[in-house]
């Protein structure tokens, strides 16, 4: 279920941008379930860029960031331009999907429901190979840094993907992962070591400890991999090819 909150400074960030917002909603370590007392506020979404920016000869400003601090939090929004981010999406970026479908929302539209509402036609079984390369990459970090964050990414983005595979649902909460997917009991004590701080290490946990536990969630999403129901394509390129079309030239066509 999606909460709509409300945070300090965000109204003033999102009526100070040029084009407007179809959507903002937070992301990484407060979306995945694993946020520390001194976590920065990652805040993603979309916004519309006119029609004449698109056509012209100067590049387009398809992707835009804004940092400011909150209380001693830094708080970030990235946003990319609405055809980029579909075109993320059917590349088979489990990121976008993430945040689109975040339940965090602390902006959001009509447009950002339908948009949701398309993102099932996207979903193939070659997600499997994002969310191994994202698990892979964080595993070596965590094998150079000893910090508990990339550790738990790593168990968050391998039991994304296997639930992602078997049921069709994108869910990046870690802990609802742990009711869903069977992984080690340890991954618990884990999220709950790193509420303290967002470079803690990971004190007592070795590499060769959990390796094995990493590698065996490894071949559990090749395994389900094989067997998901996805299809091998998206299915809802034309429909959101329309959608783009069509909110370009509402918003997009409004200055």
């Amino acid at each position: 279920m999606s909460a709509l909150l409300d945070l300090p400074g965000l109204g003033a960030v999102v009526a100070e941008q040029p084009d407007p917002l179809l959507f903002a909603t937070v992301s990484g370590a407060h979306l995945y379930g694993f946020p520390s007392r001194d976590s920065d506020v990652d805040l993603r979404g979309v916004h519309v860029l006119p029609v004449e920016e698109l056509i012209g000869l100067r590049e387009p400003e398809e992707t835009r960031s804004r940092t400011w601090d909150r209380d001693g939090v830094e708080m970030d929004l990235v946003t990319h331009d609405l055809r980029k981010f579909v075109r993320l999406m059917l590349r088979r970026n489990g990121y976008v999907l993430e945040q689109l479908l975040s339940p965090l929302v602390t902006h959001t539209t009509d447009e950002h429901a339908e948009l949701s509402a398309l993102a099932p036609g996207v979903l193939t079984t070659h997600h499997a190979h994002h969310y191994r390369g994202f698990a892979a990459t964080q595993w070596r970090l965590f094998e150079k840094s000893g910090e508990l964050k990339p550790l738990l990414y790593t168990f968050r983005a391998l039991l994304t993907g296997i639930h992602l595979m078997r049921t069709g649902e994108v869910v990046a909460h870690l802990p609802t992962l742990l009711g869903a997917v069977p992984a080690p009991e340890y991954v618990a004590e884990l999220i709950a070591a790193k509420a303290d701080a967002e470079h803690a290490p990971a004190t007592g946990v070795a590499a060769e400890r959990v390796r094995p536990d990493v590698d065996a969630l490894h071949e559990v999403l090749d395994r389900a991999r094989e067997s998901s129901a996805l299809p091998d394509a998206p299915t809802a390129y034309d429909a959101l090819h329309d959608f783009v079309v069509r909110v370009r030239l509402g918003r997009g066509g409004q200055r």
